[in-house]
């Protein structure tokens, strides 16, 4: 299967694209490499080979989601520079 420059006019036609003659001749050959390169992974022998979901055989790298007794606002706003009864106080930044 290949790409001629028809195509390309027409799929750039749906995607409301204008491209030139040079950049067209230019895309029919970038489309014709990935499908040579997609057409060499169809001949790739797959059988027996799992799916992969992630790009690693991890299985979970986050803690665990475990309850605990939250801060308390004291222990919260001890180390803040400046406060506001119960709110941390910060510069204005918008006008």
């Amino acid at each position: 299967m290949s790409v001629t420059t028809k195509d390309v006019a027409y799929i750039a036609e749906l995607a409301r694209l204008k491209f030139t003659e040079s950049e067209q001749e230019k895309m029919t050959s970038e489309l014709n490499m990935i499908l040579h390169y997609i057409e060499k992974l169809n001949e790739v022998d797959t059988e027996g080979v799992e799916p992969l979901n992630t790009i690693h055989d991890q299985i979970n790298v986050l803690r665990a989601d475990v309850e605990h007794t939250p801060l308390s606002n004291e222990d919260a706003l001890r180390n803040a520079p400046d406060r506001q009864d119960r709110f941390f106080k910060v510069p204005k930044v918008i006008g």
